[in-house]
C-alpha cells in the first residue's frame, strides 16, 4: 500500500516559521516534521509514498533530491575526478518517493484526486503532513480492512488547551494540566479504498473533508478507528514549539521507530 500526503499548503497560522518554506519542512529537532511522519509508516513497512505538493513544493524535492547531503557529514574532494563526497555515516532511507505538483490554491479533494493514477486501483493510505501521532499503522490497516468500508478515518481526543479545576461545593480539590479531550475529532491517518475518487468527482473546489466524506457517511462507507493515545497537530508556532520541546526532552510518543 502507498502512502499518499498532503504538503501543499500555505500554513498562513504558523507563519513565522512557513513564511520562506513549506509547512512539512518546519523542523521537529534536526528533521522536517515530514520526514517524522514519514518515518512513523516506514516502521510499519509502509515506505512508498505520494508526496501532493503545492506551496514551495520545490523545496520538499530539494530536500530529498539531496537527502544525503542533508542528513550526513560528509567531506567533499574538490580535485577529485572519481568519488567527489565521501559521506559519514551514510543515513539514507529505503524509500520510494512520487512527487506531485497538485497546485498552489488547490483543496484537499482536488489533490487527491490527482494523484488517482499514481495509486494504481490499490488501497492506499492517506494523511496530512503536520500531524504526528503514536497510532499503529498496521492495526489501522486491519480495522479497515475487517470494516469493509470505502474510508476509515482516525478519530482522535486531542488534549485541551487549557488546564481543568476539579471542585465540590464552591472548593478546589485539583488540577489537570491540559488533559485530553472527551471530543473526538477527525485526526487523518485514513485507509482509502480506491472507490474514493468516485466520490471526489465534484467541480472544484472540493474540499475533501466536507461534502465527500459527508456523502460517505450517508452511504455507509465511512468507517472510524478510534485513537485514544497521542496525536497532535502543528497548526500553530506554539504547538511548533510544543512538539520540539518533547523531541529534546526524549519524551516524543511519535517516535515509535527508536
Amino acid at each position: 500500500m502507498k502512502v499518499v500526503i498532503l504538503c501543499g499548503g500555505k500554513g498562513t497560522r504558523l507563519r513565522e516559521e512557513t513564511e520562506y518554506r513549506p509547512k512539512p519542512l518546519v523542523p521537529i529537532g534536526d528533521m522536517p516534521i515530514l520526514w517524522h511522519i514519514m518515518k512513523l509508516y516506514s516502521h510499519y513497512g509502509y515506505k512508498d509514498f505520494v508526496l501532493c505538493l503545492g506551496y514551495r513544493g520545490d523545496m520538499i524535492r530539494q530536500f530529498f533530491l539531496n537527502f544525503e547531503e542533508m542528513v550526513n557529514d560528509f567531506t567533499l574532494h574538490l580535485r577529485s575526478h572519481q568519488s567527489r563526497v565521501e559521506y559519514h555515516g551514510a543515513c539514507l532511507e529505503d524509500w520510494r518517493i512520487t512527487f506531485v505538483n497538485t497546485g498552489l490554491e488547490t483543496q484537499t479533494g482536488d489533490r487527491i484526486a490527482q494523484i488517482e493514477r499514481y495509486v494504481q486501483g490499490e488501497s492506499f493510505h492517506l494523511t496530512y503532513g503536520d500531524g504526528l501521532s503514536n497510532v499503529d499503522i498496521q492495526k489501522l490497516t486491519e480495522f479497515h480492512r475487517q470494516k469493509g468500508k470505502i474510508l476509515t478515518l482516525t478519530g482522535v481526543c486531542p488534549e485541551s488547551v487549557f488546564g481543568i479545576v476539579e471542585h465540590e461545593d464552591g472548593v478546589v480539590k485539583s488540577f489537570k494540566e491540559k488533559p485530553r479531550t472527551d471530543t473526538t475529532i477527525n485526526g487523518g491517518f485514513f485507509v482509502c479504498e480506491p472507490s474514493i475518487f468516485q466520490y471526489l468527482n465534484a467541480p472544484a473546489p472540493c474540499v475533501f473533508e466536507q461534502e465527500p466524506m459527508r456523502r460517505l457517511a450517508a452511504d455507509n462507507q465511512l468507517a472510524i478507528h478510534e485513537h485514544r493515545d497521542f496525536w497532535y497537530c502543528m497548526d500553530t508556532h506554539k504547538q511548533y514549539l510544543e512538539l520540539n520541546k518533547r523531541w529534546s526532552d526524549g519524551a516524543a510518543p511519535w517516535h515509535v521507530w527508536k
